[in-house]
């Protein structure tokens, strides 16, 4: 058996870290395809070497682009690739540009798609990314969805059984290994001058938030309520765009919020797992919150991760005046939630089912 492994992305990366060291334990046959969808592989190659990956053997350097674009540069060179070195299997992850190229190239190339973490629905098309996992799931042989809820999403949608396998999530796998990592290589508690649950940290990337002046407006005066109501520096993590546009907005960063640059995925990793809270709008670091047992706030008013609000682990808190509420409620729950995502093996599962 040969598989294709296509990322693009460090998220993609991070939640495929998992996959590929199982392959190599289990000496499958595998090659990795990078598109380049944010970064070239070059500017990963370091994230691969932190993570103790091998290297890549396919480069496409797609760049960033319009939509269509991009899309459109990943697919003809994913193929060819593929018509070059055939698997039998083509694995893709999320609900990226990159999924979506990989899923159709392979798929009209009558090669089996395996997509990773199916099944997770907002029911919000105008996020791209629902539009991504919807076709890459209705065009997959297999799908593996993380959860039950999932599970079901797929089979509303008419999704044929036979094909779903609830795996969990292998962001439970990469949480597991790459904090273990971290913890020997990293100390960003220190680098910053932190105590130990006496901080939260802060994350807005999405362009529906810090493109819009009332949203992320709002999102700054929650900051400086939560700051003011319960005296811990919030380490605000805050991505090029954002600072661009609290610039732009003519936004002063509030009395409290400590903005940095973005970490790399270990010390990030680090510092959520040793936060008081988190409040963001990344669905990953939803799932990381509540994998850590560290309570989440979400900067959005939808979210395909309703498994974590569910088990009591995250509240929807939108930009405005529920954000103060939101965190005083979850300062004052218990810490007590079991992990929806699995027991940290679903790496092995996928691989398992493949085979």
């Amino acid at each position: 058996m040969k598989i294709a492994i296509i990322l693009g992305t460090r998220p993609e990366i991070i939640k495929m870290s998992t996959i590929i060291r199982e392959c190599e334990k289990q000496i499958i046959d595998y090659y990795i395809i990078h598109t380049g969808q944010h970064y070239s592989y070059e500017m990963d190659r370091i994230f691969f070497e932190q993570l103790k990956l091998p290297q890549v053997k396919y480069n496409i350097e797609a760049g960033s682009g319009k939509h269509g674009e991009q899309t459109g540069k990943m697919l003809s060179k994913i193929e060819e690739i593929l018509l070059k070195d055939i698997p039998e299997v083509v694995l893709v992850q999320g609900d990226t540009n990159t999924v979506l190229a990989g899923a159709l190239a392979a798929s009209k190339l009558h090669i089996k798609v395996g997509h990773v973490e199916s099944g997770l629905r907002s029911f919000d098309r105008n996020m791209p990314e629902e539009i991504n996992r919807i076709i890459a799931d209705h065009i997959s042989d297999y799908l593996f969805a993380p959860t039950e809820i999932s599970k079901q999403y797929l089979l509303n949608e008419g999704v044929p059984e036979e094909k779903i396998f609830v795996t969990g999530n292998t962001i439970v796998d990469a949480a597991y290994q790459n904090l273990e990592i971290a913890n020997k290589s990293a100390n960003i508690l220190k680098e910053l001058g932190l105590s130990q649950k006496k901080y939260f940290v802060a994350t807005a990337h999405r362009a529906e938030n810090v493109d819009d002046r009332i949203r992320l407006g709002g999102i700054l005066t929650g900051l400086r309520q939560i700051y003011k109501e319960f005296d811990f520096p919030i380490i605000f993590s805050a991505h090029p765009r954002t600072v661009k546009m609290i610039k732009e907005f003519g936004f002063e960063v509030p009395e409290g919020t400590v903005l940095i640059e973005p970490l790399g995925y270990l010390e990030f990793l680090q510092l959520e797992s040793k936060a008081r809270l988190i409040l963001t709008d990344s669905g990953g670091v939803q799932e990381e919150s509540c994998i850590l047992k560290v309570p989440c706030v979400t900067l959005r008013e939808n979210t395909e991760r309703p498994e974590t609000v569910e088990v009591n682990a995250n509240l929807i808190a939108g930009t405005g005046e529920k954000i103060i509420h939101c965190v005083r409620k979850m300062m004052n729950s218990k810490i007590e939630w079991i992990n929806p995502y699995g027991n940290g093996n679903a790496s092995k599962l996928i691989l398992e089912m493949i085979k």
